[in-house]
């Protein structure tokens, strides 16, 4: 295969790796395939604002037999691995028609972990010293990697990742015997938490993480739970979800043993309301207690989180647009933190005399109505 070739390969099978875009509605958050096949995500910067990244697999090779992914060992499927000079030019070329300005690299495990790293970290070198490239660079770090390998990928990338997968040990052995949770995945994690903190020595690079929503029988309230101690504790710059894709497992674990859902799209749904929680807790100041769950631990998927809060607390309401606070206001169910912006704004100009006077769209404000007053 020419270099080309194993790019547009390569970069399909990092289709199952979302950890860099949250695609719960259409437009500019949802990937894209550039003109030669390869995919193209939109990335959330550190610093704010958005841009275009060419995202790959450096190998579809691996050793790891996790459960749920189409490439684990067992596999009988077309391998291939791209060498760190051929993706640096590849990368380039893209970067010189100016159709992206980031480059998201993840891999299969090649023979071992820090063999692995070494042609993420290799590009990144050449990328970084040799090319002077000064953009956008996430770097994927492979379980079981080591602090020399960790500390060389924080040296050169922008932001790095490492998925947790599940919700604690017990449900991460349903996916895995060859890896280890905690001295694979946790550990490596601290590490990054600690090198990349206000004191420490990366602070400027983000760590990210993803869990596999489905692969095994974790809850709602399991992933919510461990979502916040990642933030809380770790100080994670961004949890994802992914939604696990029946048929791709292998057939033992609780992902493909489960009977299929009547409706087709439920595992996009439940991925989905996790990301609405997500954004609840981080930006309106809803705590883990706020959330509604089931008796099975499974959040509705009839009724977003926010609205279901509301439905909850009818003694809350309604909320005076006039007198109450910026979070007291993002209680409010069609009310998110733009129109907040607005009302504020509004309210220094003078006060306002009716509900229909909110400046907001038709469709959120219909929705707002029976939850507040002037």
């Amino acid at each position: 295969m020419d270099a080309l070739s194993k790019l547009q390969a390569l970069s399909d099978a990092s289709q199952y790796d979302l950890s860099c875009a949250c695609g719960t509605r259409q437009g500019s958050d949802h990937r894209t395939r550039g003109n030669d096949g390869a995919w193209l995500y939109p990335v959330s910067l550190p610093r704010g604002g958005t841009s275009i990244m060419l995202k790959t697999l450096m190998s579809n090779v691996c050793v790891n037999d996790c459960k749920y992914c189409p490439y684990r060992d067992s596999r009988d499927v077309p391998r291939c691995t791209i060498g760190p000079d051929e993706l640096v030019n590849l990368f380039l070329d893209y970067v010189r028609r100016k159709q992206v300005i980031g480059l998201f690299l993840s891999s299969g495990v090649v023979g071992t972990p820090d063999r692995t790293m070494a042609l993420l970290t290799d590009t990144a070198r050449i990328l970084r010293d040799r090319q002077k490239y000064r953009g956008y660079i996430h770097l994927k770090i492979i379980p079981g990697a080591s602090d020399g390998a960790i500390d060389e990928a924080l040296r050169l990338a922008s932001t790095v990742s490492l998925n947790i997968e599940t919700p604690g040990e017990h449900r991460f052995r349903q996916l895995s015997d060859k890896k280890n949770y905690l001295r694979d995945i946790i550990r490596p994690m601290r590490r990054i938490s600690a090198l990349t903190g206000k004191e420490g020595p990366f602070s400027r690079v983000r760590q990210t993480t993803q869990f596999i929503v489905g692969a095994s029988d974790e809850t709602d309230a399991e992933i919510v739970h461990y979502a916040g101690s990642l933030y809380k504790k770790l100080n994670m710059g961004r949890v994802y979800f992914s939604a696990y894709q029946r048929g791709l497992g292998d057939g033992s674990i609780p992902g493909e043993r489960k009977a299929p859902h009547r409706d087709a799209n439920a595992g996009l749904m439940r991925e989905h309301r996790l990301y609405q929680v997500d954004f609840l807790m981080r930006f309106y100041r809803f705590t883990e207690s706020d959330i509604s769950f089931d008796a099975q631990g499974a959040l509705s998927l009839e009724v977003d989180p926010k609205l279901m809060w509301a439905q909850r607390h009818p003694g809350y309401f309604p909320v005076n647009v006039n007198r109450a606070d910026k979070y007291e206001l993002l209680r409010v169910p069609g009310i998110g933190p733009r129109n907040v912006t607005k009302i504020l704004d509004m309210r220094r100009r003078g006060r306002i005399g009716h509900v229909d006077d909110l400046p907001m769209k038709r469709a959120w404000l219909e929705r707002a109505k029976g939850y507040v007053a002037v």
